[in-house]
C-alpha cells in the first residue's frame, strides 16, 4: 500500500503540509491580515515599542500579545515580522501536539500523526497565523501547555519549570487564559485525591479555602470590563447578532447598582433561572455545533462530518483508563472550562473561541481512534490465524516404491 510505504516519512510530510498551509493563507489574505481588533493591539504595541508605556484598562488583559508585537516593531520588521514570529511559535506548537500525543500513546505514532494532521489541516486554526490577533499566539500557547504537561510523566524539575513558564504566558495572552492553568491545577488536585497519602490532598483543600477571598477578587477583576448584563438583557447567543437570540417571556429582574461583577451574575441566575438556562443552552449549541449563521453549507457540513464524531471520540477517550489520567483531566478540563466561559458570557460570530480548544478534542479523538483501530486488528487476527490453522484432510497413502 502507498500509505505503508510513505509512513516512515510521515513527519516530513506533516512538516511539508504545515509549510504549504502557511503559504496558502498568506496568499489568500495577501500577507499579514488586519482584522477588527488588530488596530487596538497594534496601537498598544507601538506605545510599548516607542516609550515602554503599558496602557491600563481592558487591553491590559491581553498584554502578552501587544508585548509580542512590540518586539517585532522595535526590530523594525513590522507586520511581516509579527506574522513570521506567530508562525515560528505555531511550528513549535505543532511539534508539541505531535510529541505530546505520542507520549500519551505509549510511543506509538498513529494517534500523534492524526492529531497533528487535524491541527494543521483544520483551516480555522492555521488561518490565524496570518491574522494580527491574539488567537494565533493563544492557540500555540495552549498546544505548548499540553506538550509541556505530558512531559511531567518524567518527573524532572525542569519539566515542571517549563510548564509553569508556559502557563504564566498563557494567562497573560488572553483574559480567559487562566482556564489553562486552572485545568492543570484540577489535574493536580485529582492526582492528590487519588494518592495513598491523603495529607497533601487535605492541605490543598485547606489552601483553597484560605485563598478563596483572593480568588473572588481575581475573578471580579477579570470581569470588571465586561458588560454581561447587557448581553443577558438582549438575549444574545452571538455577540451583537440579534437574529439568533433568546426572547424574554417576562420582565427580567436585574441586580441593583453597585453590585460586583460576580455577584451580578449570581443575582441574575438566582432571579431568572429559566431564562438564563435557555440562554446558556443556546450558547452551548452555537459554540459546539459549528453551525454559525453566516457559514456556507460546505463549511457547516465539514463541521458536522468531522467535529461531531470527534466530540464523541474525545468523550470516550477522556474516560479511557489506558491514557495517563492527569492528561485526560487536563484536556477535558480545558474544553469544559472554555465551554462554561462562553455559556456565561457570549459567543463570537466566528470560531475565535472554539479554535483554541479544538486541539484538545483532536488529541483525545485521535487516541481513541487509534485504540479502536488496534482493537479491530486484534479481533481479526485470531480469526485469520484460525483459518490458517484448519487441519488438512488425511489422504490415503499411496503405494510404496
Amino acid at each position: 500500500m502507498l500509505a505503508r510505504r510513505l509512513w516512515p516519512y510521515h513527519r516530513a510530510l506533516l512538516a511539508g503540509l504545515w509549510v504549504l498551509v502557511q503559504l496558502l493563507f498568506l496568499g489568500k489574505f495577501h500577507g499579514p491580515h488586519s482584522a477588527n481588533d488588530s488596530s487596538r493591539y497594534l496601537a498598544y504595541a507601538a506605545n510599548i515599542a516607542e516609550c515602554g508605556y503599558f496602557e491600563p484598562g481592558h487591553n491590559l488583559r491581553y498584554v502578552l500579545y501587544p508585548l509580542f508585537q512590540s518586539l517585532w516593531l522595535w526590530l523594525g520588521l513590522g507586520w511581516w515580522g509579527i506574522v513570521a514570529g506567530q508562525m515560528a511559535v505555531s511550528a513549535l506548537a505543532t511539534r508539541a501536539i505531535y510529541r505530546g500525543t505520542r507520549r500519551l500513546a505509549a510511543g506509538q505514532s498513529g494517534a500523534a500523526a492524526l492529531a497533528t494532521l487535524l491541527f494543521i489541516a483544520w483551516p480555522d486554526i492555521q488561518q490565524f497565523n496570518v491574522f494580527l490577533l491574539t488567537e494565533s499566539l493563544f492557540i500555540s500557547l495552549l498546544a505548548l501547555s499540553f506538550g509541556a504537561f505530558t512531559r511531567l510523566q518524567r518527573g524532572r524539575p525542569r519539566d515542571w519549570a517549563l510548564l509553569i513558564v508556559i502557563l504564566v504566558l498563557t494567562v497573560l495572552a488572553r483574559p480567559n487564559g487562566f482556564m489553562v492553568a486552572l485545568a492543570a491545577a484540577l489535574a493536580g488536585l485529582d492526582a492528590l485525591r487519588r494518592a495513598p497519602d491523603r495529607r497533601p490532598w487535605r492541605a490543598a483543600l485547606l489552601a483553597l479555602v484560605l485563598l478563596s477571598p483572593l480568588l473572588w477578587l481575581a475573578l471580579n477583576h477579570q470581569l470588571a470590563t465586561y458588560y454581561l448584563m447587557d448581553t443577558y438583557q438582549r438575549g444574545e447567543l452571538i455577540f451583537r447578532y440579534q437574529l439568533w437570540a433568546v426572547h424574554q417571556a417576562a420582565p427580567l429582574q436585574m441586580p441593583p447598582n453597585g453590585t460586583g461583577p460576580v455577584a451580578r451574575v449570581l443575582y441574575f441566575a438566582a432571579h431568572n433561572p429559566i431564562y438564563l438556562g435557555r440562554l446558556m443552552l443556546g450558547k452551548l449549541f452555537v459554540f459546539v455545533s459549528y453551525l454559525k449563521p453566516h457559514y456556507s453549507l460546505a463549511h457547516r457540513a465539514v463541521g458536522v462530518l468531522v467535529l461531531w464524531p470527534a466530540y464523541w471520540l474525545a468523550g470516550r477517550g477522556a474516560r479511557r483508563a489506558s491514557i495517563w489520567q492527569p492528561a485526560r483531566v487536563f484536556l477535558a478540563a480545558v474544553f469544559l472550562l472554555q465551554t462554561a466561559i462562553v455559556m456565561l458570557t457570549v459567543d463570537d460570530w466566528d470560531v475565535r473561541f472554539l479554535a483554541p480548544v479544538l486541539p484538545v478534542v483532536f488529541v483525545l479523538a485521535a487516541l481513541e481512534l487509534q485504540r479502536l483501530w488496534k482493537a479491530s486488528i486484534e479481533a481479526e487476527t485470531p480469526q485469520s490465524a484460525a483459518l490458517h490453522s484448519v487441519p488438512k484432510p488425511c489422504l490415503p497413502a499411496g503405494p510404496r516404491l
